[in-house]
């Protein structure tokens, strides 16, 4: 009896012993997925913090093939706006001529290539609000809505000499549009802020001296009204 007892004690041990063991696996598994998810986190924030610090430039992948804009049309003739999101006559610009670059868009008259540069971050009272939003306009075009975001950004255009939009509101206006969890952590991270440090400078190599500046077919478009440029666009078709 004495014998049988002690069996069932050993047994009742063993299983114990057993179970402790598995609860120690499972604790060392669980912990080395949080390390390596620490570590994946860790990687990626890194990334955007070191690519800041030594001006790697992650280029968009909507971009154009020179890397210094975003195309909306397949026209024949090429229609380049260099514009800047805080600019006041670039939002006089749009709103005089968003609706005919939208016909001639549909039309299969232009394609146009928006380069959203940034030169007024002195007047954003420190918040480099152009650089922002041409960073966030960027985040935009990698989900797919540059052409509905950029309209809505001049929709939201703030004036000169103020903070802007801060990020919280960028990123809003684009969860309005249906993008999701990676647009906004490619505002927080400031993803494009090297990139649009980049096509600014392109721009100026280019002789853009201001903005809005507009190029039909590689000429300057001296009358920016929606008339001009529809005569302009007909011009060079011919």
């Amino acid at each position: 009896m004495s014998s049988r007892k002690d069996q069932k004690q050993a047994n009742r041990m063993v299983r114990e012993q057993l179970a402790k063991e598995q609860r120690r696996r499972a604790t060392v598994w669980i912990s080395v997925a949080a390390v390596a998810a620490l570590l994946v986190a860790g990687v990626i924030g890194y990334g955007v913090f070191a690519s800041q610090r030594t001006g790697e430039v992650f280029t968009p992948t909507a971009a154009t093939a020179d890397g210094s804009g975003f195309a909306v049309g397949t026209g024949p003739v090429t229609v380049d706006v260099y514009e800047d999101f805080m600019c006041p006559a670039c939002g006089q610009f749009e709103s005089g001529a968003a609706a005919t670059i939208d016909q001639l868009v549909k039309d299969a008259k232009v394609t146009v290539v928006y380069h959203p540069i940034a030169i007024l971050d002195r007047f954003s009272q420190g918040t480099d609000y152009s650089t922002r939003a041409s960073g966030a306009a960027a985040c935009a075009a990698d989900g797919g809505t540059f052409a509905e975001y950029h309209s809505v950004l001049f929709q939201n255009r703030p004036e000169e000499n103020t903070p802007g939009l801060d990020d919280d509101k960028l990123i809003s206006l684009g969860t309005g549009l249906g993008l999701g969890d990676s647009f906004t952590q490619c505002v927080k991270d400031g993803r494009y802020k090297t990139w649009s440090a980049q096509i600014t400078d392109k721009a100026s190599e280019r002789g853009v001296t201001g903005t809005p500046t507009v190029l039909v077919a590689g000429t300057v478009l001296q009358d920016r009204s929606a008339t001009g440029l529809t005569t302009a666009v007909e011009s060079a078709v011919k």
